[in-house]
């Protein structure tokens, strides 16, 4: 039982982080309609700003967080208003095309900035594990599900009692709607733009500790939080963060009882499954259109 419970504690960690980078994927598609390919490397970027910010700078690891989230709420934005606004009214098959080539190019970027080695990222707390009837809980993990919970609280407040966040409901439902009664479509899609790029690079700053900070570390956490949003569905908010935590505790026990070889073909494997059997996602909602 404690061997399971452990796996579960572990699961529902590295779920959470998987659940941040879902809800920017499912933010970005539910206002845009459009899946950003490019959230992966732009988290990375902003982990490598936080690097820069810890190893060379030696700010303060809280100080620097604050200072990625705001880099990456500008980045984010930036790169919706500069390349992705004028692509507003092409088909999404080429907004598609022009994420995977940001994909590319800020891989690149990076890799000749920081170099494509491995770097060692700051542990925010580290220390010994709490112990608590066998079980054995991190600083760090714990630092993850009160900063996962305090983000998604933040984002519940935001969307149900702010005019910003109806405004992006509203956008999500019906964009022509939205637009002629007066919402500005164009400022609700850079919002939510700016807002995935800081859940992810969230996600990346705290994943970082655990692996080893290279050009290419987020490409894994990439395909879980797809396949998180896939599982809790594209349409909604709640869903993604579910299908993250739901992910997390079923690799954890794959890994825990079967093979750690298996966790990434899990991942495409339960991708493909939810597309066959329920293709909406868990607390999704099927599309529908009016003939």
């Amino acid at each position: 039982m404690a061997i399971l419970l452990q796996n579960l504690l572990g699961g529902l960690s590295a779920g959470a982080l998987y659940g941040l980078a879902a809800l920017g994927l499912t933010a970005v598609f539910q206002t845009t309609g459009m899946v950003n390919f490019a959230q992966g490397d732009m988290a990375m970027v902003c982990t490598f700003v936080g690097f820069t910010l810890l190893s060379y700078m030696k700010v303060p690891y809280g100080l620097s967080l604050l200072l990625v989230l705001a880099f990456a709420l500008g980045f984010g934005s930036l790169l919706e208003r500069g390349l992705m606004r004028p692509l507003m009214r092409q088909p999404h098959v080429s907004q598609i095309m022009v994420t995977l080539g940001l994909a590319m190019i800020l891989n690149g970027i990076a890799g000749q900035i920081w170099g494509f080695e491995p770097h060692a990222f700051k542990a925010p707390l580290g220390g010994d594990p709490y112990r608590f009837v066998g079980l054995a809980l991190s600083k760090d993990s714990l630092l993850i599900f009160g900063i996962s919970a305090l983000i998604v609280l933040s984002l519940f407040l935001f969307f149900k009692f702010t005019l910003a966040g109806t405004a992006l409901r509203a956008t999500a439902q019906n964009a022509t709607a939205a637009k002629l009664m007066g919402i500005p479509i164009g400022m609700a899609f850079n919002m939510s733009w700016a807002v995935a790029a800081v859940l992810s690079a969230t996600a990346g700053v705290l994943i970082a500790p655990s692996t080893t900070l290279d050009p290419n570390f987020m490409a894994e956490v990439g395909i879980k939080a797809f396949a998180g949003a896939i599982l809790g569905g594209f349409s909604s908010l709640p869903g993604a963060v579910l299908g993250g935590l739901f992910l997390g505790v079923l690799e954890s026990l794959v890994a825990g009882y079967i093979s750690t070889e298996l966790k990434s073909v899990f991942s495409f494997s339960l991708i493909l499954l939810v597309l066959v059997v329920r293709p909406y996602g868990l607390l999704g909602s099927p599309a529908r259109k009016k003939v």
